[in-house]
């Protein structure tokens, strides 16, 4: 797959915080190289946040967001802070704008983002931009004793700085993004892997879904023989074959039906499953799915998906999965359904989340899900999981170490 191909979620995500005309549209369009956010002299143009894919060299395929200054105002700048506050869960580098116009009294809401940041595990850039316009030198000194470290003196306008920057930003990459894979232990090169994959009214026409795309790349990567497969073809292709696969992978929604026709010798698992451990934690999502013995009809559960698709017929979020819980736990049993960025604030009054395979998501982003509900209190699992532990086969399934 070519960078240009890179999926957002598979992206280094770089987020670009200050205050209304700190110049951090300006910035990322320096960065960029292209006009990719309005500049304008009038506080508060950026109304949203905006996104930028693009490639850095020694930081690889990234993401660069545009945030609404910190400092907006009136109702409607209360709505645009919120989005941006919300963006930190998306941000693993931070770029903390201060501008040479600001004076030091000014810098509380500056100090407080920063420890914000530093509390939810991102790691910052500290930028003085607007160099160009001139200012007292003496300034970087007082940023570096309050903020315990020198900032970048840059100029989004001329350029200056911009090279620096674009090494710390290189420093400050997360090593976990350098190790992360999908399949972790579970194969080494040479082994025999088969992936089954239903072609049925929830498929995309004529091609393959992200999970299972990207699961065949990194088989090719890592020497691995697969064998792609349906469910219906499935038997054929285990008879034509000298030896038993050494794992299967499935689509989670015909867990029960392969697990009837995988041999004995041959570990399974699903493509969500990986995905609980690629982006997000294998172990807190096992001890979620056993949450489900606990429950009864009363129950109100969250199911969270990454995707913002119309639903179709055989949707597995919003159809089969709401099937299977209520063959169990009774028809009484209340289910909220949120897509994309839509993740509630309250979850303590949910009894359990089930949390789609993250495809389109970040693992810092998913990650985050995980410490909301664990700080609600609320056990959490993920599709692929909650699918085998309601099919009774949760204990056959192979459970990948989380990648970090």
């Amino acid at each position: 797959m070519s960078i240009q191909e890179t999926p957002s979620a598979n992206r280094l995500h770089i987020a670009i915080y200050g205050r209304r005309n700190a110049g951090k549209s300006s910035l990322m369009n320096a960065l960029t190289g292209q006009q990719t956010a309005v500049v304008s002299e009038i506080a508060g143009t950026t109304t949203d946040l905006v996104k930028k894919a693009m490639e850095v060299r020694g930081l690889g395929a990234c993401v660069l967001i545009d945030t609404a200054g910190f400092d907006d105002e009136g109702e409607l700048g209360s709505l645009r802070m919120q989005k941006t506050r919300e963006s930190i869960a998306q941000a693993e580098i931070a770029i903390l704008v201060l501008s040479t116009e600001e004076n030091e009294e000014e810098w509380s809401l500056e100090e407080q983002w920063n420890k914000d940041l530093q509390q939810a595990g991102v790691r910052t850039v500290l930028v003085l931009n607007q160099v160009d316009k001139g200012f007292d030198t003496s300034k970087i000194a007082k940023i570096k004793e309050r903020f315990g470290v020198c900032p970048l003196p840059v100029s989004a306008r001329t350029g200056e700085g911009i090279p620096e920057l674009l090494e710390a930003l290189v420093k400050a990459m997360p090593e976990g993004n350098k190790e992360q894979t999908i399949l972790g232990n579970l194969v080494k090169a040479g082994d025999l892997v088969m992936l089954v994959m239903p072609q049925d009214a929830e498929a995309p026409k004529g091609r393959l879904i992200l999970p299972q795309v990207q699961t065949i790349r990194e088989l090719l990567d890592r020497k691995c023989i697969s064998m792609n497969v349906t469910p219906e073809t499935m038997e054929g292709a285990l008879a034509a074959l000298k030896k038993a696969p050494d794992l299967i992978v499935t689509d989670s929604q015909v867990f029960a039906q392969v697990y009837e026709k995988t041999p004995k010798e041959s570990r399974l698992t699903s493509f969500s499953v990986l995905f609980a451990a690629y982006k997000g934690d294998a172990k807190v999502f096992r001890e979620g799915a056993e949450v489900i013995d606990q429950l009864g009809e009363n129950a109100k559960i969250l199911i969270a998906e990454a995707c913002t698709h119309a639903p179709l017929t055989e949707d597995i979020g919003r159809v089969k999965i709401p099937a299977l819980l209520r063959k169990r736990l009774g028809e009484g049993v209340q289910i909220d359904v949120r897509g994309g960025v839509d993740f509630p604030k309250n979850l303590a009054q949910y009894d359990l989340i089930v949390h789609c395979g993250g495809c389109m998501f970040h693992r810092k982003y998913l990650l985050s899900r995980i410490e909301s509900a664990k700080r609600a209190g609320v056990p959490i699992t993920n599709y692929g999981i909650l699918i085998a532990k309601l099919s009774g086969i949760l204990d056959r399934v192979t459970l990948p170490e989380s990648s970090e």
